[in-house]
């Protein structure tokens, strides 16, 4: 059993970089827990307090984030190795501002925040790693409002659904009305519905009463 959690945690961020020998001290002395998650089980609800980390190893999960009034959401895919928003367990806000759910069969290794804290100490690669993601994630945060602001309608989209996503690139499945979208990119609902039928018609996305999928995000970038 600690070999197959060695090899996982060799694969995630936070342990790269470590030796075995470190590896194997730390499996002696921290309490990991391996979760598994059958597919559309939720894993974590948005608003839930955040006082362990999540380590998927294993499958995809999606990740659905909500605007304030709950009036649309954009939903995404994340596959392993991948980390459950490790930025929110320190600081001002330490709730899980998303809710992320099994897409298919999932393992996860799940670290309270007690360990995470005393593996800070002990481990300097570790704590760097931690460093190192939650600034690179607060980095592209800053820059967003720094690009160039796009010009036409299909840009504008693009825009929108980038500046609310964790990655660019992938699915993404926005529900949101033809209006609200229009009011939240300044066009008209006429041109924004033109923009989405074009799109729909070239294969970039589906339209679906109420919302429409991006298959692959990067070609909406093109």
């Amino acid at each position: 059993m600690h070999t197959e959690l060695q090899e996982h945690l060799l694969e995630l961020p936070l342990f790269q970089g470590m030796s075995r020998n470190d590896l194997e001290q730390i499996l002696s002395e921290t309490k990991f827990r391996q979760l598994s998650f059958a597919r559309g089980k939720v894993i974590v609800h948005e608003g839930e307090t955040c006082n362990k980390l999540f380590f998927l190893v294993k499958g995809q999960i999606t990740t659905t984030c909500h605007s304030d009034d709950k009036s649309y959401s954009i939903t995404e895919t994340l596959a392993a190795p991948n980390i459950l928003q490790p930025e929110r367990i320190f600081g001002l806000m330490q709730r899980y501002t998303r809710t992320f759910a099994a897409k298919t069969n999932c393992d996860l290794i799940c670290l309270g925040k007690k360990e995470v804290m005393l593996m800070s100490d002990n481990y300097e690669i570790f704590r760097l790693n931690l460093l190192n993601i939650i600034c690179t994630l607060s980095q592209r945060s800053d820059r967003q409002m720094w690009k160039l602001r796009p010009k036409g309608i299909r840009q504008k989209i693009a825009r929108f659904i980038e500046e609310r996503s964790l990655r660019p690139a992938g699915e993404k499945i926005v529900n949101i009305k033809m209006e609200r979208l229009a009011e939240e990119i300044s066009e008209s609902r006429l041109n924004v519905s033109k923009a989405l039928k074009a799109m729909n018609d070239e294969g970039i996305i589906s339209l679906r009463r109420g919302e429409f999928c991006v298959h692959a995000f990067e070609r909406m970038l093109m």
